[in-house]
């Protein structure tokens, strides 16, 4: 109940994290029918940066103030464009003033027909989330800890949806409730598209974490991890992942082009690096 975003709002983990969110909805909209993204963990929903808290750790500067600070090649522009046209949305004067979280971005995107639901335990946060959805009709907002929102909102009544599952891993244990609570859902929601949160920092169990969700027995698993900086002098967040299981057959050949961009771009030291690759399914030695 301590973890606010708003301190690490747009930081280099967002950027990767909604790039690939935004390519998710994207991609669900292929098809005219609708679906609903569940946010389990969702925050308060859009940041103000240049508020005390963002301008406190001044996190952002590294991850979209990077990226907004110069030109994109050709192709990595086409696969972030979703995102950061939401992002120039909030900003129509220029510069760099508000940024979208997860329930916002993918609100943003959606057509008539496409729904989310939005859970936030925190009770302030969860208010503030409220006041910015009230009204619209797309969205409903949910005061509830979003781990069990994987029992009780699944599956949606659409039948077709993006799961986003981001804890704030301020507790130990995290890793295994993830892989549970993926577990409890894909029973639930088999053909949904998930999409898994985890940081990565000094001593994080994350091949524990990646052994575990291949012995789930689930049958597509991409991942994909973006690391800016060593871990050898900190016990911060170094980097992060995402687990998407049943990702659109498009994202791995998008993620081999933005992840090399993303870790130039971003990188804090020469220790940067970044990887896309299969932990079950197709592909599954690349």
């Amino acid at each position: 109940m301590n973890y606010r975003h708003v301190y690490h709002a747009g930081n280099f983990a967002d950027v990767l994290k909604h790039a690939v969110l935004a390519r998710l909805v994207t991609y669900m909209q292929g098809k005219d029918k609708a679906f609903r993204v569940l946010d389990t963990h969702a925050g308060i929903g859009l940041y103000d940066l240049s508020g005390i808290e963002a301008q406190k750790t001044g996190e952002w500067r590294d991850g979209i103030g990077r990226l907004l600070a110069g030109d994109l090649p050709a192709d990595v522009g086409d696969i972030l464009a979703p995102y950061l046209k939401a992002v120039h949305e909030l900003n129509p004067q220029g510069g760099l003033t508000y940024y979208p979280g997860s329930p916002k971005l993918a609100r943003m995107l959606f057509r008539p027909q496409d729904r989310l639901s939005a859970m936030e335990l925190h009770p302030d946060d969860y208010e503030t989330l409220h006041r910015l959805f009230d009204g619209d009709f797309q969205s409903r907002i949910t005061h509830l800890d979003g781990w069990l929102s994987l029992g009780a909102h699944l599956p949606p009544k659409e039948k077709r949806g993006i799961v986003l599952v981001d804890p704030p891993f301020e507790i130990d244990g995290e890793y295994e409730r993830l892989v549970d609570g993926l577990e409890k859902a894909v029973r639930r929601f088999p053909g949904g598209v998930y999409c898994l949160w985890y940081p990565l920092k000094k001593g994080a169990p994350i091949a524990q974490f990646h052994a575990a969700l291949k012995a789930t027995g689930i049958a597509k698993m991409l991942c994909a991890e973006l690391s800016v900086k060593s871990d050898r002098e900190t016990t911060g967040l170094t980097g992060s992942g995402l687990v998407v299981v049943n990702p659109p057959f498009t994202l791995k050949a998008e993620l081999d082009v933005l992840l090399p961009f993303l870790k130039a771009r971003l990188a804090q030291d020469r220790f940067a690096s970044a990887r896309s690759f299969w932990l079950a399914g197709e592909n599954k030695a690349s």
